[in-house]
């Protein structure tokens, strides 16, 4: 069995951890692991040229061949050995012309020729809801595709949680654990953005364990006047400091996300700017001198923490088992406390949202914590 490895989306914690898990599964029986550079670009664009030092003979172009020892010592390290992109997708791929415009067409069938070309047998597709949705796509074309759910925002339907996700809180809350001391010591109010563009998970789980006053969420549209009367409210008692959390797509009631980019050509619109327009709000209706922070890229970056090197091993064994019992157009997915399996076609078009009824959000209330509504 030749099976072949992609990231796509976002990079997540964790994502060399799934590949070494899928690696040493193969292994164990006796399967040829490949992987496939950037996304789908390794089987659509030809690679550079490589050194001699470098080249990898017995490997098809575009393809890297992995064994125990290209994984040895890879699943505390952030990112992908692999590279990924958000711009790689086969049915709407993007070519410049040569007038500088952009030219979007249908590759699939060719990455398809490809794939069989190279005598790949299975594909295990590691990605968000875009490139699970991009796997479901290729599995009704005939590619025989596992998917294992990828994102630190936690909004993959069918999961309980995605890899990634627990560094990415993990790296918020230690952010303002830091953000309290100044602000305290300052008297200022400090409104931090956080990354989740319809859902706010990882706003919520952060907030509350950075112990922030405000919570802003895309599920919940707020009222600057409530942000701010909470504000106001611990001024009243003395508390001459507050941390507002907002999650990226948070919006006010009767408004929209904002964006700091247009959608282009095989790019969605980029969100961002919450914060800064929040903390002008607030200054203008407290007097509270306000800083915004936006924790940005951070949030995907650094070792993956213990919970996410684990789920991400257990996601990529199970992906391997799956190839093996050929349930193909399936992804995994976490359900406590065994790893299961879900139709592609079950998990995309779909977010998984906070709950508004959830105990989650009913911690954050009986703790007195505003989510601005």
């Amino acid at each position: 069995m030749r099976v072949a490895i992609t990231t796509g989306g976002g990079d997540a914690p964790g994502l060399n951890a799934v590949i070494r898990a899928v690696v040493l599964s193969a292994f164990q029986r006796g399967w040829e692991t490949f992987g496939i550079h950037r996304g789908y670009e390794g089987l659509l664009v030809t690679p550079p040229r490589q050194s001699p030092e470098r080249r990898q003979t017995d490997a098809p172009p575009g393809l890297m061949p992995l064994g125990p020892a290209e994984v040895r010592g890879i699943t505390h390290l952030g990112g992908t050995i692999l590279g990924t992109t958000n711009q790689g997708n086969p049915f709407e791929w993007n070519s410049p012309r040569p007038d500088g415009s952009i030219q979007t067409e249908d590759r699939s069938d060719e990455l398809l020729a490809a794939f069989r070309a190279h005598r790949l047998e299975a594909l295990i597709a590691i990605g968000g809801e875009g490139s699970l949705g991009i796997a479901c796509q290729l599995h009704r074309k005939g590619l025989p595709v596992v998917g294992v759910p990828k994102t630190i925002d936690n909004d993959v339907v069918g999961t309980e949680s995605s890899f990634g996700f627990d560094t990415a809180v993990a790296t918020a809350t230690d952010a303002l654990d830091k953000i309290h001391t100044t602000a305290e010591s300052h008297d200022r109010v400090f409104v931090v953005e956080l990354m989740g563009r319809y859902s706010g998970w990882i706003a919520l789980h952060s907030g509350l364990s950075g112990s922030a006053d405000v919570i802003l969420i895309p599920e919940i549209p707020f009222d600057i006047d409530r942000v701010c009367e909470k504000i106001m409210e611990r001024e009243r008692r003395g508390r001459r400091f507050s941390i507002v959390v907002a999650a990226e797509g948070a919006r006010p009631r009767g408004g929209s996300m904002i964006f700091r980019e247009p959608a282009s050509p095989g790019r969605r619109e980029r969100l961002g700017g919450i914060a800064e327009e929040l903390a002008r709000a607030i200054a203008e209706r407290t007097g509270k001198e306000t800083r915004s922070l936006v924790l940005g890229h951070l949030q995907r970056g650094g070792s993956p923490t213990t919970f996410d090197r684990l789920l991400a091993l257990r996601f990529g064994s199970a992906a391997v088992r799956a190839v093996g019992d050929g349930d193909f157009g399936c992804a995994v997915v976490y359900t406590p406390p065994t790893i299961g399996r879900l139709p592609l076609a079950e998990i995309i078009g779909r977010t998984k949202l906070v709950s508004l009824d959830s105990g989650i959000i009913m911690t954050a209330r009986n703790l007195g914590i505003s989510l601005g509504d």
